[in-house]
């Protein structure tokens, strides 16, 4: 299977019709190899546009779901960006080519493991990975340009408000447990302000800001 014609298809098809119009992502999905992410048996479903599960009752997220958030966060390549919910890492992998510098929280010693070998192995050199209650952010390294969440909660964590730079954009999934809408938050000049983006089903963000497990 020629996985490089997957992904070029995976762009044309799935995310260009659906407007995703930011041209560094869609060059990055091109390139960045998402069946890595994967358990093998799943490699040939690996650019369908659907999620696809990753072990511990976790998923990757669906390409047009990544693309969205991604170009929401409107990253220029100087960026210090800040991800909660490691996962497999292929999100982690898209931001850290398109920002300087990326932190990557998972509370899932497994998939923290094993994300971190693949990154290794794609010699993905700009991400720090710890593993912590993603909800309290990660003082030590802010503020931050930009933080993405992969997991929806029911309110925004005020923790990664304090620790999102001004100007600066915070991109999450709130919502219920079932289902949730992507909000777009921006801090400029002191001035906060929400803009919901689109409705989406993610897993729980699990934490003291977010669902109890």
């Amino acid at each position: 299977m020629s996985y490089e014609a997957s992904r070029a298809r995976m762009v044309r098809e799935q995310l260009i019709p659906r407007g995703i119009t930011d041209q560094r992502v869609l060059d990055v999905m091109t390139i960045v190899p998402r069946h890595q992410f994967v358990q093998d048996a799943l490699w040939s479903q690996a650019y369908s546009d659907f999620s696809l599960p990753i072990g511990a009752g976790q998923t990757i997220s669906q390409p047009y779901v990544v693309a969205r958030m991604t170009e929401a966060l409107q990253l220029k390549g100087h960026e210090s960006v800040l991800e909660i919910g490691t996962g497999c890492g292929y999100q982690t992998t898209v931001l850290a080519a398109l920002a300087d510098r990326v932190f990557s929280v998972e509370r899932i010693k497994a998939l923290h493991v094993k994300a971190r070998q693949t990154l290794d192995k794609l010699h993905i050199i700009n991400v720090i990975c710890t593993i912590d209650d993603g909800t309290l952010g990660w003082n030590q390294y802010a503020p931050y340009d930009a933080i993405i969440v992969t997991a929806g909660g029911p309110t925004i964590p005020q923790p990664l408000i304090d620790q999102l730079a001004d100007p600066g954009i915070l991109v999450i999934p709130v919502g219920e447990r079932d289902t949730q809408q992507i909000i777009v938050l921006k801090k400029k000049d002191g001035e906060i302000t929400r803009q919901p983006l689109e409705d989406v089903r993610f897993v729980s963000l699990i934490g003291d800001h977010g669902w109890e497990s």
